[in-house]
């Protein structure tokens, strides 16, 4: 049974002691207006057996679909030393190392997660995590306004082609500190930012987030988008999928101006690196950026120096956060990392290694075009988008999405995202997606369930 402190002669003890007769006495400073009644929906308590028993009853409920859904979350494969490493005591029970003399194997780790990062995004320095993705770029927008002095405004410009659900996270965090977001629309055709509908003169913008590849999965022209950015004055915040960034341009070396090469700030959602789908979490977000601009970045960073005797040790460099320094000059309220994740994502990265994760981003999407070849096959189903694209493809169907992809759950089957709340304009279009993780005959299966949806 699971250890309880305080048994009723504890309490009473203590409660003798303070001299109060009731633990609800404690409370009494709290006006009786405001204190909650009875919590009459509240279940009554069950035994440990009871509840082990419903919770095995409630797992047992959910199934092991066949699953094309991506949208930022993806099934990658994850070896098994992964999570049995990560979930070691050492590492799993520890918290945030102020103490570097009793916490040099998680600093060392979390060097290793800012060196691995560094390079895969091909930027000068990395940050030991944020929370998501979605709070990721929300930070970077805020370190952009911080960074670029050269811009008197806090406008920045943000593609409608970027994870629906990242923008309104970004959307919720800065609408109240000035900052305005000016949507820039896709094109309908290639479902990318079209360099040529950007301004000649934009006037004073502080920074253009380039997504790369897009909520589509499609490619952005990320050359041009860059030199136009630098050309007028704005930062460029990079928000990638990492294992895309094993295949094409690090954002890094974006851009043909050897004078201003390269985003200034790189952010994303690092789930894709050895966090499992776990119906929505825990994940975590990375940011990397331009060694220039490190003071404005939030969260900490980990540094390797060494000691008195001149071994190598690991120290908490650069922590600019408002637990440490007044709360103005404090460059976030990020108060934690998500050690845990990014210790899973250290361990995966290093046992793939860069030709592992070139196989399973080049396998990736090699299952997503084959996937569309089947089922564009199918009569009524067609691409939408005529540009290259990776890992993710948008698909119109001949009937409402929601209820095809209804269909499709029926037969075990999670056969997209319906993009019809977020894109109307697209009409019966869902975003499909297969890692490296589907076979042949999954994508049989698939094309085949669609089929007998749609006939």
């Amino acid at each position: 049974m699971p250890f309880i402190p305080h048994n009723e002669t504890d309490t009473r003890a203590m409660l003798d002691t303070i001299g109060v007769e009731t633990i609800e006495d404690l409370f009494d400073e709290v006006p009786a207006e405001l204190r909650a009644d009875a919590l009459e929906n509240v279940p009554a308590g069950r035994s440990e057996m009871a509840v082990t028993r419903l919770l095995h009853q409630r797992a047992a409920l959910d199934s092991q679909p066949l699953n094309f859904i991506g949208a930022g979350a993806y099934e990658h494969h994850i070896p098994a030393a992964v999570w049995e490493l990560t979930t070691r005591g050492e590492f799993y029970t520890a918290y945030t190392p102020y103490q570097a003399e009793a916490s040099q194997g998680t600093l060392q780790l979390l060097y290793e997660f800012q060196t691995m990062m560094a390079e895969l995004t091909a930027m000068d320095v990395a940050n030991a995590s944020l929370y998501d993705g979605a709070s990721a770029l929300a930070e970077a927008v805020l370190m952009a306004v911080r960074a670029n002095r050269k811009s008197k405004s806090k406008r920045i410009l943000m593609p409608t082609n970027v994870h629906p659900v990242y923008r309104q996270v970004v959307e919720t965090i800065v609408k109240h500190q000035g900052i305005t977001l000016e949507w820039l629309d896709y094109d309908t055709q290639g479902g990318h930012l079209a360099p040529a509908s950007l301004p000649d003169e934009p006037g004073d913008i502080c920074a253009l987030v380039i997504p790369q590849p897009n909520f589509f999965g499609v490619l952005e022209d990320v050359d041009t988008l860059t030199d136009w950015a630098h050309t007028h004055g704005m930062l460029v915040i990079a928000a990638v999928n990492p294992t895309a960034l094993a295949l094409i341009t690090p954002p890094g070396e974006w851009g043909q101006d050897d004078k201003t090469r390269g985003a200034d700030i790189v952010c994303g959602e690092g789930q894709p690196l050895g966090a499992p789908l776990s119906s929505g979490g825990p994940y975590f977000g990375f940011m990397c950026c331009k060694q220039k601009y490190v003071r404005q970045m939030p969260g900490r960073i980990i540094g390797a120096t060494v000691d008195l005797d001149g071994k190598p040790g690991y120290v908490l460099t650069l922590q600019a956060r408002e637990q440490h320094i007044r709360r103005s000059k404090a460059t976030s309220n990020i108060c934690t990392n998500q050690g845990l994740l990014t210790t899973a994502a250290t361990i995966y990265m290093t046992l793939l290694g860069p030709d592992g994760l070139r196989q399973t981003a080049a396998h990736s999407h090699a299952n997503t075009q084959q996937l569309c070849e089947q089922l564009t096959a199918i009569d009524g189903v067609e691409q939408v988008f005529d540009r290259p694209g990776f890992h993710e493809a948008v698909l119109r169907l001949p009937k409402p999405a929601a209820e095809v992809l209804a269909a499709l759950a029926d037969q075990n089957v999670l056969g997209g995202f319906d993009l019809s709340a977020h894109y109307p304009e697209l009409g019966n279009a869902i975003l499909v997606c297969a890692t490296e993780t589907k076979t042949a005959e999954d994508l049989n299966d698939f094309a085949t369930a669609l089929h007998n949806v749609l006939a």
